[in-house]
């Protein structure tokens, strides 16, 4: 009785299941469905063969994947057993999931590097984490992975920072010291398996194994001292193999990070006046970018040259990027996705003179972006207002919504830590520079 299938049709792959169908049906289902060329005609096959649904299940047909993709059909899994959609692959699940969380709305008032009020253009967590995955996509289509896995690792890849980008994490880190430290790949991880608390069957978003697994390890394996205690706890319940790299999507995804912030960097410094495109021309790419832009346009007014050179940062690091991982294919010849995870190395990468470039483009921003005076006075008192929303909490659980305030009140001191860093690292920009007002008084210098 039944049976089930993954069949390849012309110009697109569907997949489905046809558990409790007759076999004569399924048979005809199957044969009919390797003529069919769009989903709405396969849906009009199921739909006309005599069962009904739930009998049947078909996702959006997907795009001819490599044999080293990650595979939603052949997922690892949730760790609570659901159903599968009959209108969406896993891995376009757990994307959908995290775009209609909690903690993904609240990027929008998150710091990247400017605080929400110094401008209305200035990128957020949010508006990074959507160009991470415009280019992490761009990057799956041309390597045939798959693009719903690399984009919800993505926009999942930020999700557990702390109000006021790297300058409040350093701070939550250290209020943490003595309770196992603060990590936002680790505290991503607390969101999307405990924090978010929305389906009536479990906690967090019951995300698939491979997403699990590309948002704690998009950096690399995770071993030794480089394995914080809330990831180290989790892979004891549900093992994400930390001592070996993650599927491709998830290193697409990494080095889309890196593209995309140091571009839009580029971008928002140039836009702040920190520095100026003339500054920018001590670094060779830029010279070579802006001397093409100006003998093809000749003079730009400063926003359209702005957007020239970024947009050509941009090209030139994905087409680097597609060139060495190809060649890195080629030699490595994998045959499945565990081929990739066992290799000896990261399969996506720079070649070195594309890694020469992004290391002199990363010391130009961290002199004159990340360390202009402008930038530092505003992250020391970021530090100073998460510090002391983090000692307010301590001392006092019952500041906090009565929900937190019964964790930290209830638990040990660990427990109770961890309750109010994962209060504090919630908050927006703008509701933690509320709480400092309405606790401890007007801040001396505004952020």
């Amino acid at each position: 009785m039944g049976g089930g299938g993954d069949t390849s049709c012309i110009g697109a792959r569907f997949i489905y299941s046809g558990e409790g169908l007759p076999s004569k049906i399924y048979s005809n289902i199957d044969n009919q469905l390797k003529q069919t060329v769009n989903a709405a005609a396969a849906m009009r096959i199921l739909s006309n063969s005599g069962a009904t649904m739930p009998s049947f299940q078909l996702f959006e047909p997907l795009p001819a994947l490599a044999p080293y993709a990650s595979n939603p059909a052949d997922s690892k899994g949730r760790l609570f057993r659901e159903p599968q959609s009959r209108t969406r692959s896993a891995f376009a699940r757990d994307r959908d999931r995290i775009l209609h969380s909690n903690a993904w709305r609240r990027l929008i008032h998150k710091t990247q590097v400017f605080v929400y009020h110094e401008g209305d253009h200035y990128r957020t967590r949010l508006t990074h984490s959507l160009e991470v995955a415009q280019i992490a996509r761009s990057l799956a289509r041309q390597l045939g992975l798959s693009e719903d896995l690399a984009e919800a690792i993505a926009l999942s890849h930020d999700l557990g920072h702390p109000p006021f980008g790297h300058a409040g994490e350093d701070a939550l880190n250290r209020c943490m010291a003595s309770f196992g430290g603060f990590d936002h790949n680790a505290q991503a991880l607390r969101l999307v398996t405990k924090l978010e608390q929305r389906y009536a069957s479990f906690d967090g978003l019951n995300l698939s194994w491979e997403t699990l697994e590309g948002l704690v390890k998009h950096n690399g394996p995770l071993v030794g001292e480089r394995v914080a205690a809330p990831i180290r706890n989790f892979d004891q319940t549900f093992a994400l193999d930390l001592g070996c790299f993650a599927g491709l999507e998830a290193q697409v995804a990494a080095i889309a990070d890196d593209i995309a912030y140091n571009a839009h960097d580029i971008d928002d410094g140039l836009r702040a006046g920190l520095f100026d495109v003339r500054d920018l021309t001590d670094i060779g790419l830029i010279a070579a970018i802006a001397d093409d832009v100006n003998t093809r346009y000749g003079s730009l007014s400063p926003p359209r040259m702005h957007h020239e050179i970024v947009r050509r940062v941009i090209d030139v690091f994905v087409e680097d990027v597609l060139s060495v991982t190809k060649a890195n294919l080629l030699a490595l010849a994998p045959q499945s996705a565990a081929d990739i995870r066992a290799a000896a190395q990261a399969v996506v990468g720079l070649s070195d003179a594309a890694r020469s470039d992004e290391m002199q483009l990363r010391g130009f921003l961290r002199e004159k972006m990340y360390g202009h005076a402008r930038v530092q006075r505003m992250s020391a008192q970021a530090q100073r207002v998460i510090s002391a929303l983090f000692e307010t909490f301590i001392n006092r659980p019952a500041a906090m919504p009565s929900s937190w305030a019964a964790i930290a009140e209830a638990g040990e001191p660990m427990i109770s830590a961890r309750a109010v860093a994962d209060y504090v690292a919630g908050m927006t920009d703008r509701y933690a520079i509320s709480e400092y007002h309405r606790h401890i008084g007007p801040l001396a210098i505004d952020l």
